[in-house]
């Protein structure tokens, strides 16, 4: 394996590393710290600003690489038409252990630049859908009030501040209670009411009967 190869496969080997600690259950708080780090880091970014250009060359040696394999099966098709000709000295011996070793190393070369491109994606996407992940993992703890740094004023404050939902609730517990209490207070009141008419309707009765005597 040349050089060039050989660093694909150590990068390769470095992809599958960080990948690994990608999906490691680590506690949230150290999470968020770790992937803090890496958004801010102007080192990070110098890295990833070279690893862009890396992966540049990785694909050009990919697309060298099928087009080696691409020859190499042309060139063993073209061998075997001649053997069904007859001409089977052309490809014998060690002409033909000679292609099937380039055939070999071309493939090789094909799928470890192709595996490395793919898993650059796959890191990619991980690392986004991680920090999607935690942004609405902070916003959800924010709006239930779980959130440590959130403040007894801010669940008071106006619509779309963190913890508004938990002082919303707990208002609206209140205003149950309070309309509770005045459907109490309603039928007592309705209660006393009837027993009211019903003494003035017995009044009026005995008014009535005393006039006709």
């Amino acid at each position: 394996m040349t050089l060039y190869y050989s660093l694909v496969f150590a990068l390769l080997m470095g992809e599958m590393g960080m990948f690994m600690l990608l999906i490691l259950p680590l506690p949230f708080n150290a999470k968020r710290r770790i992937f803090t780090f890496i958004s801010e880091s102007p080192l990070v970014a110098k890295v990833q600003y070279w690893m862009k250009i890396t992966f540049v060359f990785i694909l050009i040696l990919f697309i060298d690489s099928v087009n080696r394999v691409y020859r190499v099966q042309v060139e063993l098709m073209a061998a075997h038409d001649q053997t069904v000709k007859g001409n089977a000295a052309v490809v014998m011996g060690a002409e033909r252990l000679e292609v099937q070793a380039r055939k070999f190393y071309s493939q090789r070369n094909m799928y470890l630049c192709g595996f490395t491109l793919f898993l650059s994606l796959i890191l990619n996407r991980t690392y986004v859908m991680i920090l999607e992940v935690m942004r609405l993992e902070d916003k959800v703890r924010a709006y239930e009030g779980t959130n440590k740094n959130t403040k007894q004023s801010e669940k008071l404050a106006v619509a779309g501040k963190p913890g508004e939902l938990a002082a919303l609730k707990e208002k609206l517990e209140k205003k149950d209670q309070d309309l509770q209490n005045l459907k109490k207070q309603a039928e007592q009141l309705h209660k006393a009411y009837d027993e009211l008419s019903d003494k003035y309707a017995a009044t009026q009765i005995d008014g009535e009967g005393r006039k006709s005597k």
